[in-house]
Parts: structure tokens; C-alpha cells; sequence
């Protein structure tokens, strides 16, 4: 079958990180003096620091230094919280990996998040043995939708994008999958299958525990 690697998002797909996220941006929004609602917090999850921050008005746009320091800052409060109080994988990433692992099938993280973060949460996890690398932020210039992150992972594992599956919990990333020319899992995690479904996914699941790569080779 043509599946040569798998390509999973990290927030809301190998973690539920969204309560420490918002922890650490509402302590940050506390050390600036501003505001922020849990509306705001949720419509930005998922995106880049340098896309976050200016929308926010907590940077003005293109002040790298600004947006550095303070994405810097949130993202360090972020792992303050994680080493405090730990994380878990989401039920069926550990089994997924061991049946990918167990087929030789490589499998990358193609993230928003800083290499600093992933890093740590593999880490508390353990499961920094099953990854052939990372394409973080650091490795990008262009945000989800655009499909250079997804692109980037497939390069460093030296998969062909055709035959590469990104699992996604997020619509950009849904529509980076599928800009990068690659099939696209849906999770609910975060957004329900009706707000996944318009972005074409090839299949939508409520959680990894219901995939195998039996499962993922069909989506040929």
C-alpha cells in the first residue's frame, strides 16, 4: 500500500493542551495588564505567536523583537505549567505509534508550536522514540493554512507528500493537508466533525483509538 509516513499535528492531536495554553496566556495577558476572553483565547488556538500577538494588539505587526520577547515569555510560562503538573498523551496516540513503529512506518510532528515545547512534552510523555523528527515554528515562514509546515515534515523524513497522511484536529491544518497534497484525518478534540467536514478531510474520527494503519492505508 502507498502510506509511506504519518504526519501528526500536536496540540489537540498527540496532546489536550488547550487548558495549559490558555493558563499561560491569561498569565501573561495578568503580567501586561490587558484583557483577553476565553472567546478570543479559543478563536486564536492553534495559530502562531506572530500572528496571535499583533491580532491581540499586544505587539505591533512586524516588531519581531517585541513578538520574540513576549512569545518567548507565554511560551515559558506554558512550560512551567507542564512540568508542574505533567500531561498525558490523548487515548490511542501511544497504541497508534507502537502499530505504526511496528510497521516501519515513520511518523513526524508538523506543529505551530515551538521546537522547545514539543520537545518537552515528549519528554514528560516518553514518546520522543517514535517520532523521525520535528518541523516546528522555528522551521517555517509561513503559517497553517499554507502547507509549508507539512511539506518541511515530509522532507525530513524523506516521504513523498502523496503518500503521506496529516492527522489535524484544526481547519487550517485540515486545508494545509490538503494544499500539501496529502490525505487528511480529521480528530474532534477540539472542533466538532460539522466544522471539520467543509474542509474535506478523508475521514473524520472522535479519537486515535478508533485508527490503526489498517485504517490509514484505506484512505488510498
Amino acid at each position: 500500500m502507498p502510506l509511506s509516513a504519518v504526519i501528526f499535528d500536536f496540540d489537540g492531536v498527540v496532546i489536550d493542551s488547550h487548558e495549559a495554553h490558555g493558563r499561560s496566556w491569561f498569565a501573561l495577558a495578568d503580567e501586561l495588564g490587558q484583557e483577553l476572553s476565553q472567546e478570543t483565547f479559543h478563536s486564536t488556538f492553534g495559530q502562531r505567536n506572530e500572528s496571535i500577538l499583533p491580532f491581540l494588539g499586544w505587539a505591533e505587526e512586524g516588531d519581531r523583537e517585541r513578538i520574540q520577547q513576549l512569545g518567548d515569555r507565554k511560551e515559558g510560562l506554558y512550560r512551567e505549567i507542564l512540568r508542574a503538573e505533567g500531561i498525558e498523551p490523548l487515548p490511542g496516540v501511544v497504541a497508534l505509534l507502537q502499530d505504526l513503529k511496528a510497521n516501519g512506518i515513520p511518523c513526524a510532528i508538523g506543529t505551530s508550536t515551538p521546537r522547545a515545547n514539543v520537545e518537552c512534552v515528549l519528554e514528560l510523555t516518553g514518546l520522543a522514540d517514535y517520532f523521525g523528527d520535528i518541523a516546528a515554528s522555528e522551521d517555517v515562514s509561513r503559517g497553517k493554512p499554507d502547507p509549508e509546515v507539512f511539506l518541511k515534515a515530509a522532507a525530513k523524513l524523506g516521504a513523498d507528500p502523496l503518500f503521506c497522511v496529516v492527522i489535524e484536529d484544526a481547519q487550517v491544518g485540515l486545508r494545509a493537508a490538503k494544499a500539501a497534497g496529502m490525505k487528511a484525518l480529521g480528530v474532534t478534540t477540539t472542533h466538532p466533525a460539522d466544522a471539520l467536514a467543509p474542509e474535506n478531510p478523508d475521514r473524520i474520527v472522535d479519537s486515535l483509538a478508533e485508527v490503526n494503519v489498517s485504517y490509514l492505508r484505506e484512505l488510498w
